[in-house]
């Protein structure tokens, strides 16, 4: 069959950041329950690593090493949950007061970029990422006057991974899921899993337990 460029239907596109969610990090490597993340506004991946270093022999390249990649993020948004605190260095001194400068603690992070085409937009379908092991580092926080020129101060965070393990593949820190591709009755479970039910609190899918609702 001869190859043809961008049908109807297939011109797809990714767009857009929703449905931030902090699960913050408990003992044995497992994450307490899932808060809603108000005001995301962007998430910026930025993988580092993964460079060839050539090792020659005999006057030839004799092979090429890879190093390991790592995986980065910015999270930038108009405000955080409370419970982010404690991973952005503060601790409650007393109700009301806080400190900073304190042992920034690990969590898990989710979010979710819409897949739009040309036929039905961003209705089309979405992606659903879920990020371990996150650690914040300081940046900068800017304030100035209010003036006749409206502004909001917004928060941004560099964000360092750390990967987990994954049966029968390398470690990794992100997990993606397209809801274009997945059975949707395990989609629905899936979700239920990490935004939570009436009757369950959110929780953030290891690899393994991901694989095991994915096999039932």
């Amino acid at each position: 069959m001869r190859l043809s460029w961008d049908k109807a239907g297939e011109r797809l596109y990714e767009t857009g950041v929703d449905r931030g969610v902090f699960y913050p990090f408990t003992t044995g490597g497992k994450y307490g329950s899932g808060v809603a993340w108000n005001g995301l506004t962007a998430v910026n991946e930025t993988p580092s690593g993964a460079e060839p270093t050539a090792l020659w022999a005999n006057n030839k390249k004799y092979l090429t090493l890879m190093s390991a990649e790592e995986l980065g993020l910015t999270i930038e948004a108009y405000t955080y949950p409370d419970e982010f605190e404690a991973c952005d260095g503060s601790a409650e001194l007393a109700e009301g007061v806080t400190i900073g400068q304190q042992d920034r603690e690990h969590f898990g992070f989710c979010y979710r970029s819409l897949i739009g085409n040309d036929d039905v937009g961003t209705k089309h379908g979405y992606k659903i990422h879920l990020v371990y092991d996150c650690l914040a580092s300081p940046t900068d926080k800017d304030r100035s006057t209010v003036n006749d020129s409206p502004d909001i101060s917004p928060f941004s965070w560099e964000v360092t991974t750390s990967p987990v393990d994954v049966d029968d593949s390398k470690s990794t820190s992100m997990l993606t899921i397209d809801s274009t591709k997945i059975d949707p009755t395990k989609l629905k479970l899936i979700e239920d899993k990490l935004y939570g039910t009436a009757d369950a609190e959110p929780a953030l899918l290891l690899p393994s337990e991901l694989v095991t609702i994915l096999e039932s």
